[in-house]
This record gives C-alpha cells, sequence and structure tokens, in this order.
C-alpha cells in the first residue's frame, strides 16, 4: 500500500476506514490531551496494520498453493515484510464509527500525499514480534491473555518516525 502511495500520490484506506482523536475517544478516557490521545489511536491504527499484514499472508500462502497446483511458475511463497506501518494524515469529512470502536473513523475520500503528515513504520528489530504479533491478533482480539501478551511485546516496539517526503527512500530500504 506504501508502494502504491507513492507510485498514485494517493491511498484509499481498505473500506475507507482510519483512526483518530474523536469526541468518544476523549470521554473514554478521563485525563490526556490531544497527544496522549492521538498515541491510543496511532496504537489501535497498528493493530489494524497487523490485521493487513494477516491478510497478506493469507493472499500469498493462497496464490502460491494455486500457482503450485496449477503447475504454473509459482510455489515460492514470499512472506510480507512483518513491519506496522501507519500513516497520520490531516483529513476532513470523516464520519464516526462508534458501532466498531471510539477511535474508529471513515474517510470520505482517498488520502493524498500532500495531507500526509508523517509516515510511522517498525524498525527491522520489531519484526519478529510483529510475525508473532500477526499469528495472535485475531485471538487477542477475543481475549485470550497468551494472545494478549504476545500482541503487547510488539507494541512495546515503537512506530519510527518519518517525513513523507523520507518514503520512498524508505521503500527502498525495506
Amino acid at each position: 500500500m506504501l508502494r502504491e502511495l507513492v507510485a498514485e500520490r494517493e491511498i484509499r484506506a481498505i473500506n475507507d476506514t482510519a483512526f483518530a482523536v474523536t469526541p468518544a475517544l476523549r470521554e473514554a478516557y478521563a485525563s490526556g490531551d490531544d497527544e496522549e490521545l492521538a498515541e491510543v489511536a496511532m496504537i489501535e491504527a497498528g493493530r489494524a496494520a497487523l490485521r493487513l499484514l494477516a491478510q497478506e499472508r493469507e493472499a500469498a500462502l493462497l496464490a502460491d498453493e494455486t500457482a503450485a497446483d496449477s503447475d504454473e511458475d509459482g510455489g515460492d511463497y514470499s512472506a510480507p515484510v512483518y513491519r506496522r506501518a501507519v500513516i497520520a494524515a490531516d483529513v476532513t469529512g470523516a464520519t464516526l464509527r462508534p458501532d466498531l470502536d471510539d477511535a474508529v473513523v471513515r474517510l470520505s475520500a482517498a488520502v493524498t500525499y500532500k495531507q500526509i503528515a508523517s509516515v510511522h513504520v517498525d524498525l527491522a528489530d520489531a519484526e519478529p514480534a510483529i510475525a508473532k504479533a500477526v499469528d495472535v491478533i485475531d485471538a487477542a482480539d477475543i481475549g485470550d491473555e497468551d494472545a494478549e501478551f504476545v500482541l503487547g511485546d510488539a507494541e512495546d516496539h515503537q512506530l519510527a518516525w518519518y517525513a513523507a517526503q523520507e518514503l520512498p527512500f524508505l521503500l527502498d530500504l525495506l
């Protein structure tokens, strides 16, 4: 998705779903300034990134199995890069989605490159923890304590900050 963003100069969130500091998120926390609440929204976006990595892995495995079954060139499973990526952008026109969670919003349009404030990506040392978290994100969602512990290990890794103009160079390094 980040490569698409660089190439197309805009990106559309899957199902137009994004995360933000919303009135419901403010209400959910007795204290906390906008910066702290933005961190909460960033953590939620990071968890969504884990779900996207899980989907990417499943799609790659399925494509690999299909290619191997049809005797096409294939059978060369390529795992995703196990790093969460979160884009921080200044957008307008988002609709609240309290039916999903306190920090969830639906975007009304694609996010353009000019709207991007920053991009946050895991460093290489986080990859083993992120790969494990991808395996258990669904179990953590339903309250499995062991899975929540694994998820916590992944979330202990801080996402590194990059300016939007650094994104092409970052992608070359991945």
